[in-house]
């Protein structure tokens, strides 16, 4: 798995944005979808390096076009 260390969890929800995610939910975790895939973001700052690779991955990006959209 990727990792993807020292990212706020506010700069990869406006990442995730800009790739077509949408937030469905809120609470102690963001949790957010573009229709087909579902994607949780905890409110943790910084989001540790594994989880944030995981979330990447399942959101279907690279760790470079994650990057990019940071």
């Amino acid at each position: 798995m990727p990792r993807i260390p020292g990212v706020n969890h506010r700069d990869a929800v406006r990442a995730l944005q800009k790739a077509g995610f949408r937030i469905a939910r809120e609470g102690k975790h963001i949790v957010m979808t573009d229709g087909q895939r579902i994607v949780t973001i905890p409110r943790h700052d910084p989001v540790n390096a594994f989880t944030m690779g995981g979330i990447v991955q399942d959101a279907g990006l690279t760790v470079e076009q994650f990057k990019q959209l940071l």
